[in-house]
């Protein structure tokens, strides 16, 4: 488990709980675009000011205190859930919605490097994990979504299968806390969140792994972002690595991540060629979408990079 949440902490977190709550009762709902949407959309308005709660908690927009009522505007400031901004108010958390469901998430722009990023490659994944039990028909019984984030996989899986144990680990400790609340928001009883670097921190096998890992090179190696190795492709192995010994016989691996691809070729691909000539797994890979982020082409260490691409890795365990 994460560090033992103090006082105040735990004051912040009811408060953030509250408002989740508030906030679905009040029928919220936000979907959360690309950071470029997001910054096109902004860039439409002279001055950003929030109208309403969408504005506040969806588009990170500064608002006026009035906006909200002053009993809740004080809990929200002395949680830190809501700070001064110039002479306005700013939430420095963002709430987005992801099948019927509430998720809290780090604000608009994602600059902070403990940020917990949630975003079109949440949703994406969602819908992945979805389709793989509705195709799968193995019981879960245990279950761990590796670099939980805001808890999108661990969710999607404890929703399916009410009696798994699923397990939602991170090395992030404001993931952690994220996860731990829109699970509770969501009213699932049967996740735990745990710090760990991969698997290195629970014990024990899986029926059902997943992974949504960082993909990208980034220069500042913000941890929701940067996947290490030449082109962010080595967090995704080494999930794939450390996850294979990991998995009961006739269990699954889906790993959902993005490959820089150089002259035609597909690196990752053929690193895992390597990794999976082992005839006791059988796999798929498919991509999903072949061209995400194409703003990240611009930067340095992407010169020769063609596109980015989605791509769904499905391993089984056969024995």
């Amino acid at each position: 488990m994460g560090a033992p949440r103090t006082a105040s902490q735990q004051t912040a977190d009811r408060a953030l709980f509250n408002l989740g709550r508030r906030l679905k009762k009040g029928g919220y709902r936000f979907v959360t675009p690309t950071p470029l949407t997001h910054e096109r959309v902004l860039h439409r308005l002279t001055t950003p000011l929030a109208m309403n709660l969408r504005d506040i908690f969806g588009w990170s927009m500064p608002f006026d205190s009035n906006l909200l009522p002053e009993v809740e505007r004080d809990e929200l400031q002395q949680a830190g859930i809501v700070e001064k901004y110039d002479s306005l108010l700013r939430s420095t958390v963002r709430w987005s919605s992801l099948e019927g469901m509430l998720f809290a998430h780090s604000p608009y722009p994602t600059a902070q490097s403990d940020a917990v990023f949630f975003g079109p490659d949440s949703y994406r994944f969602a819908q992945v994990i979805t389709a793989h039990l509705q195709q799968h028909f193995e019981p879960v019984r245990r279950a761990v979504d590796i670099g939980c984030g805001a808890g999108v996989g661990a969710l999607i899986i404890a929703r399916a299968w009410h009696e798994a144990q699923v397990l939602a680990v991170d090395i992030n400790p404001q993931a952690l806390r994220m996860s731990a609340i829109n699970a509770e928001l969501a009213e699932l009883k049967n996740i735990s969140v745990h710090y760990s670097d991969v698997l290195g921190g629970v014990e024990g096998r899986f029926d059902l792994i997943v992974a949504n890992p960082p993909y990208m090179n980034d220069d500042q190696q913000r941890a929701y972002r940067h996947g290490g190795g030449a082109l962010g492709e080595q967090l995704s192995l080494r999930i794939v690595k450390e996850s294979l010994d990991r998995l009961e016989h006739g269990g699954s691996l889906v790993l959902y991540t993005g490959v820089a691809m150089v002259s035609g070729e597909d690196p990752f691909l053929e690193a895992l060629r390597g990794l999976l000539s082992n005839d006791a797994y059988g796999w798929t890979y498919r991509e999903l979408d072949p061209d995400v982020f194409g703003e990240e082409l611009l930067k340095p260490g992407y010169e020769r990079v063609e596109r980015i691409a989605v791509v769904v890795l499905t391993v089984i365990r056969l024995r």
